[in-house]
């Protein structure tokens, strides 16, 4: 059963990662390009070239744990840097796995005059 504490923090891996990795290869790139601990506890989100897809990486206490998902229609959103990490709530986490825009909308009108 996968248990998710109120205390996890998600990292989101800017650009994309070559879908060949496992996980080694996962934890290597959490720790070095990330400039993470990969056995934290903390969750690591990586995306594929193509952005239909996405691998989970986090130590559940016992191991590493991976999670592979593919969406049949669209893409995953992602955020335009290049590289570093972008920290998700758990929240903006399950609207990312579920294929949804996660990002918080941009504010197109702001008001010029307090009264």
């Amino acid at each position: 059963m996968i248990t998710l504490s109120h205390e996890l923090r998600v990292w989101l891996c800017a650009g994309y990662t070559d879908m060949r990795k496992g996980f080694d290869g996962l934890a290597a790139m959490a720790q070095h390009v990330l400039q993470k601990d990969p056995f934290s506890g903390h969750v690591f989100v990586f995306r594929g070239r193509r952005g239909d897809r996405v691998k989970l990486l986090w130590w559940d206490g016992q191991g590493l744990c991976l999670f592979y998902k593919r969406l049949e229609q669209g893409r995953f959103m992602w955020p335009s840097a290049k590289t570093g990490a972008v920290h998700l709530t758990q929240a903006e986490l399950a609207l990312l796995l579920e294929g949804l825009d996660w990002r918080p909308p941009a504010r197109k009108n702001t008001p010029k005059n307090a009264a």
